[in-house]
Order: C-alpha cells, then sequence, then structure tokens
C-alpha cells in the first residue's frame, strides 16, 4: 500500500498499473494530466491478511485539490498472486 501510495506521489503510472489486478486494471490512469493533486500523507489504519491470498488494507490519504484540503479513507481489497501483492479493488468509507 505504502509503494502504491508514493507511486501517485511522484505520478508512476506505470508502476500503479503494474501492481494492479489485471481484471480490475483501467487502461490509464493519466496521472500526468493531474497538476491540482498535492498528496500530503497516508495511514494505515488497519491492514488484515483474510485467506491463503487474500488481504484488505483500510488507509487514510490526505491531499490538496487547488490549495483544498481533503481526506480520503479506503477500505482497500488485495490478492496475491505468485508471491506479488495486486490491488484488486477499494470502497470509500467515512
Amino acid at each position: 500500500m505504502r509503494s502504491r501510495y508514493t507511486a501517485y506521489v511522484l505520478k508512476l503510472e506505470a508502476y500503479l498499473l503494474a501492481t494492479w489486478h489485471p481484471n480490475t486494471r483501467p487502461q490509464a490512469l493519466n496521472l500526468a494530466d493531474d497538476t491540482a493533486t498535492k498528496w500530503l500523507g497516508l495511514q494505515i489504519k488497519h491492514a488484515e491478511i483474510t485467506g491463503e491470498a487474500t488481504a484488505t488494507v483500510a488507509f487514510l490519504a490526505r491531499y490538496k485539490i487547488n490549495g483544498k484540503a481533503e481526506r480520503m479513507y479506503e477500505i482497500s481489497q488485495f490478492i496475491r498472486i505468485e508471491n506479488r501483492w495486486y490491488y484488486c479493488s477499494g470502497e470509500h468509507a467515512d
């Protein structure tokens, strides 16, 4: 999760797509076009191995868009394939 957050901060779209499960991966993220978002921090709230090859991570990410502070709380689902973790999906929560 931390590596994916860092990739968003650094706009490393190729890394994000490579660590996204192929069944749910978008074609592109267009991060280079996003000049308004400034990432401020990440807090992992909870991480749990939920099965032999599945995990859940709850996190809070803080950022600003055009100077306005925002927060994103998400519960993310990951799957492990051949000893590599892939992001599958996330549900935004309050």
